[in-house]
């Protein structure tokens, strides 16, 4: 189906502001466009607490974490890394989706400031994103009250992420991670295949912008092939967390997300997956401004319910 009228709006909307388009912008500039629009995103529903920390990193760097706790006693910690092609996004812009999460989960919800390239590229978001869960692994009382299931979770590069410290969780043996949410994730460097080429999916994400992201992240080809930039490379996909997979009708990361879910599938993960009619890449996080975040944030909420019932703090 067509994109829905709000996504067709803001697209024009955005389309008359005369703004460059991303991959002509320098990482400067498209980290301000990605501020203006997080200032359309509302404040987002009060939380019974909110705090900044940090986390240390190997080379110990402070990896600042936002905490966002909804109630005195939440039922879960979900780690949430951002998106942004690894080069744009910053905590404010995510504050209100982390918020949300937070209200509809009843989880304590952590976003993760993980260092971006170019300044810093590939490996220093994976470094960063797992030592910053293994800190909160550790500090789960400190954030819950109590230990309580841990669920990691990210949209876009973010969704990379999380999927790429899943992995590694299982080949660490622990932390123990109760479920993966996905978010449209990028899972590989092939940016020629029939969703890439699909011109009805060249929306607010573009074939230019991924290759210009992926160009600051992991400037040589053959670091994109290592199954931490690429996670589809992993051969061994079993024993992983059960999955919740979102993905967008019209995006490019479609078929490679999908892909990815199948493979989890295959190796006998539970997987929950869903292609969101209508809606373009970046849906899930645009809070208060596309209809179809409401929707996506809800299939989340309902898919944390049910794997939290069956496994409670």
């Amino acid at each position: 189906m067509a994109l829905d009228e709000a996504t067709t709006a803001l697209l024009t909307q955005m389309a008359e502001s005369g703004a460059k388009p991303l991959h002509e912008m320098t990482p400067e500039e498209a980290r301000g466009l990605t501020a203006t629009l997080g200032e359309m995103y509302g404040p987002g529903p009060e939380v019974h607490r909110a705090e900044m920390t940090s986390a240390p990193a190997d080379d110990g760097y402070a990896i600042p974490l936002h905490v966002l706790v909804p109630n005195e006693s939440p039922r879960g910690v979900v780690v949430y890394y951002h998106g942004g092609g690894w080069v744009i996004g910053a905590l404010p812009e995510f504050e209100t989706l982390g918020k949300t999460l937070a209200q509809r989960t009843g989880c304590a919800v952590v976003l993760v400031d993980y260092r971006m390239a170019p300044e810093n590229p590939y490996p220093a978001a994976v470094n960063d994103s797992w030592a910053a869960l293994r800190w909160i692994d550790e500090h789960l009382e400190e954030i819950a009250g109590v230990r309580v299931p841990l669920v990691v979770a990210g949209d876009s590069a973010g969704g990379n992420l999380a999927a790429i410290v899943a992995h590694k969780a299982r080949d660490a043996g622990g932390p123990a991670i109760a479920m993966q949410v996905l978010v449209y994730p990028v899972t590989d460097c092939n940016l020629d295949n029939e969703t890439y080429r699909d011109p009805e999916n060249q929306t607010l994400l573009t074939r230019e912008s991924m290759v210009w992201f992926w160009d600051l992240y992991a400037p040589e080809h053959d670091m994109r092939q290592h199954p931490e930039a690429s996670p589809s490379k992993l051969e061994d996909h079993s024993g992983l967390p059960p999955a919740v997979v979102l993905l967008a009708e019209h995006d490019m990361l479609r078929q490679e997300g999908q892909e990815y879910a199948d493979a989890l599938a295959a190796a006998g993960v539970p997987v929950q997956s869903r292609v969101f009619d209508g809606q373009m890449h970046g849906f899930f996080t645009m809070v208060n401004v596309l209809p179809g975040s409401d929707a996506g944030i809800t299939y989340v909420a309902e898919a944390v319910d049910r794997q939290l019932t069956t496994q409670p703090a």
